[in-house]
């Protein structure tokens, strides 16, 4: 096990929490969603198996809540297979040096993600000019130095299947990041969206600490390619996925997740792209 692994000079806690801190959902039977301050993990497997993955892995220093909805979860001193990362921004890597040294798994990612997360290179700068609330202002404090998992991250195996997830597919939906993924499993149509696109819209403050709920596209001050953000949700759209847990925001299902998600497809560039920033066209 490597153990010469860092987080970037700029890693600290941030403080920003919505309402929704703290609470877990079972959305599935063996899908569980858990947000961290503004952000979401997920659980998939079984509870009453030990055959589980950890989607994301939280904002900065919680790696203890993490290990206890684990065990609350799948029961005392469990783990999961492996940690798979729909991306590499701060708020889905927060706690995965903790996790990796006190679990001893596997994580693995996007290739192009890669560089992020081996020390390589940096996240470019979030926009705080971007259109948007008091989120998209204060996004320069976020950290965006890659973290360093040195050989403990390995790509994602390039015919699109997920390790310990045998049901589950990958799909490549840059845009909000080069090597950002979503999940997608056939038999129910349930998806894992990453930040793709949100239920919540992420830039703004309130809509944050209130979680109130609508569908949007991704989060804006970390978004750098907005056509292929664009493209990556009319790929997720035409899944017809009928369970969808995002980054950030409530899960979404049924007739609301489907009319939400052809809403956004039909009129992405209102509802998505900013008017304005320095990332925009």
């Amino acid at each position: 096990m490597d153990k010469h692994m860092n987080y970037g000079s700029d890693y600290k806690y941030i403080p920003a929490t919505s309402i929704g801190s703290g609470l877990g959902i079972e959305v599935l039977p063996d899908l569980y969603s858990y947000t961290i301050q503004i952000v979401n993990i997920h659980l998939i497997g079984d509870p009453t198996t030990n055959e589980f993955v950890l989607v994301d892995a939280g904002m900065p220093n919680s790696a203890a809540e993490i290990i206890s909805v684990v065990e609350e979860r799948f029961g005392a001193n469990s783990h999961p297979k492996a940690i798979i990362l729909t991306h590499g921004h701060f708020d889905h890597v927060g706690a995965i040096i903790e996790l990796v040294n006190r679990w001893n798994v596997p994580v693995y990612a996007h290739e192009l993600e890669l560089p992020f997360l081996t020390g390589k290179t940096s996240y470019p700068e979030p926009d705080s000019t971007v259109e948007g609330g008091m989120i998209a202002k204060i996004s320069p404090m976020f950290p965006n130095e890659p973290v360093n998992l040195g050989n403990n991250v390995k790509p994602l195996p390039s015919d699109g299947s997920v390790p310990n997830l045998p049901e589950f597919k990958w799909i490549h939906t840059p845009g909000h990041s080069p090597g950002h993924v979503s999940f997608f499993r056939e038999k129910d149509r349930a998806l894992i969206v990453g930040d793709a696109f949100v239920t919540v819209k992420q830039e703004y403050l309130y809509k944050v600490i209130t979680q109130e709920q609508e569908i949007s596209g991704p989060p804006r001050y970390l978004t750098i390619d907005w056509q292929a953000a664009q493209e990556s949700v009319n790929t997720l759209w035409k899944l017809k996925p009928t369970t969808a847990v995002t980054g950030h925001g409530l899960p979404m299902t049924g007739a609301l997740l489907s009319e939400s998600l052809t809403k956004l497809v039909e009129n992405f560039d209102e509802i998505a792209k900013p008017d304005y920033g320095k990332y925009v066209n």
